[in-house]
């Protein structure tokens, strides 16, 4: 609907400053009427930039929201009084129905308006968080049925928000602004140990790190509505418009499983994920032990138990993810020069070179709390060098009208082989390990370092995975050269996998 004398809500430019294809103004519009200046005023701050800004901005909540309970878990434990395996419980059902909920928001996502959905998951997962800071010690099970709810507000913004972000911005502009939002998942997960520990600090009582956030969240979801577009899909690939018949999600899931990119790098996201959980939920927790075999600091006894380990933790993510994600589209631009593989390439020797320095955090930490966080802060930036640049492969591989299911399977996949299981299963090695020395600190200490010695191997797996998407990432994108071409020639473009004819 177009408003007199202001541009049409549908209105988007590209990072160009061209109109985006399929979105044109109307141009038989007059001067504004009084009542309408407002109105106008917000649709001209409907850019891509600031439609980019705001839902990173989305994203950093999102990972700071999923957070706030790492950095309070040893309050968490203590309130609840739960073991090591009941405690890594909270991140795997969150995970759980976040992987679950994954593949219905990216069916949807893909049929139906974007920000309505996202902005909705927003105010559900708010709500729920804010009612969770409210359940008393008997209640564990309520604890954790909350946490589920919450990944399922969650999963909405992650399966969807990526593909606006695809419509709007398109080749090295399109690397720029993923990069800037997948910076939010670093940058997220820090300042929610951060603020969970100086909520807790400040109120003298760890509930109110859980009552921070979703103020912030319902926030995020209003300008979402506000000032977010809704662009047409494949419109700055120009392919809006020309898409005729939209596939079924059978045909979508069978295309995605014959991309062979797609579901390598798919694995390799599933290591990463794995070791991100585990270590994003448990490293604060062993520092802090190891703080207590080297009897630099006493074991918790009081209420509220000391929160260093998770502000400094969350410091470090907050760098490392800055760092990591700079570096990383520096590079991938630099070697895109030097070869058409750079992508996943750059994946695969950052995975491999990450794993080396998680090795060392476990041999060092016994002995020196300094040397363990230079290796956490070496290989944190490492691991984070390839988020944005696994999402830009995805965008390069994946029709747009398939994009959000794409992301949502990947989704799917990499919480279901990695953070789904990881916090629990290292918890539960642990628990395992103590069981004949439990009253040991050094015990205590070890087994958990132990359990936590897998996520280097997972990350090597992981960094195996990427040099395979690199074989085959040049026939993948050939298909998109393919189609571009046969754009040009305004002939029909068959995809056989589907048998589904796109007229161009």
């Amino acid at each position: 609907m177009d408003i007199e004398g202001c541009s049409s809500s549908d209105e988007v430019r590209t990072l160009s400053g061209s109109m985006s294809p399929g979105l044109k103004s109307n141009p038989d519009l007059h001067p504004c009427k009084p009542g309408q200046k407002f109105q106008a005023a917000l649709l001209r701050c409907r850019s891509p930039a600031a439609a980019a800004g705001i839902l990173s901005f989305g994203n950093v909540l999102n990972y700071m929201d999923r957070y706030t309970v790492a950095g309070v878990l040893l309050d968490i434990q203590r309130h609840y009084g739960v073991s090591d395996s009941g405690i890594g419980l909270l991140q795997t059902v969150f995970i759980c129905s976040f992987m679950v909920a994954a593949p219905i928001f990216g069916y949807l996502g893909d049929r139906f308006n974007r920000k309505v959905i996202l902005s909705c998951g927003i105010f559900f997962w708010s709500i729920v968080t804010l009612s969770s800071s409210f359940i008393s010690k008997e209640y564990y099970w309520l604890f954790v049925l909350s946490r589920g709810l919450v990944g399922i507000g969650e999963s909405s913004y992650s399966s969807i928000s990526p593909t606006i972000i695809g419509d709007l911005f398109t080749s090295n502009s399109r690397t720029m602004m993923l990069s800037v939002f997948y910076l939010a998942i670093p940058l997220g997960s820090g300042l929610g140990y951060i603020l969970g520990s100086s909520a807790k600090v400040a109120a003298g009582d760890w509930h109110w790190a859980l009552r921070v956030s979703p103020v912030l969240g319902i926030t995020a979801g209003t300008l979402i509505l506000v000032f977010v577009p809704e662009p047409k899909r494949g419109s700055v690939d120009q392919m809006g418009g020309r898409i005729k018949t939209r596939t079924s999600w059978l045909c979508d899931m069978k295309a995605l499983a014959k991309n062979r990119s797609y579901v390598f790098s798919s694995l390799a996201s599933a290591a990463v994920s794995f070791a991100t959980g585990a270590f994003g939920m448990w490293i604060p927790l062993y520092l802090a032990r190891a703080q207590v075999v080297q009897k630099t600091a006493e074991a918790c006894t009081k209420e509220i138990c000391s929160s260093t380990d998770s502000l400094i933790f969350g410091a470090i993510t907050c760098v490392t993810g800055l760092l990591g994600v700079v570096i990383g589209a520096a590079t991938t631009r630099f070697c895109r020069q030097k070869t058409e593989r750079a992508d996943p390439l750059v994946c695969a020797v950052s995975m491999l070179g990450s794993a080396i320095f998680i090795c060392l955090i476990f041999v060092v930490a016994k002995k020196s709390i300094v040397g363990a966080y230079v290796c956490i802060f070496i290989g944190e930036t490492l691991l984070f060098l390839n988020w944005a640049i696994t999402a830009d492969i995805l965008m390069f591989v994946v029709i747009p009208t398939r994009r959000a299911t794409a992301v949502a399977f990947q989704s799917f996949t990499s919480h279901l082989l990695g953070d789904a299981g990881s916090p629990y299963l290292i918890g539960l090695i642990s628990d395992a390990l103590q069981q004949s020395y439990a009253t040991s600190a050094l015990w205590r200490f070890l087994s958990l370092g132990y359990a936590l010695m897998l996520c280097p191997f997972i990350i090597v797996l992981g960094g195996m995975f990427f040099l395979a998407t690199a074989l085959f990432f040049l026939d993948d994108r050939e298909k998109w050269i393919y189609s571009w071409g046969q754009a040009q020639t305004s002939k029909p473009l068959i995809f056989p996998l589907c048998n589904v004819i796109v007229q161009f």
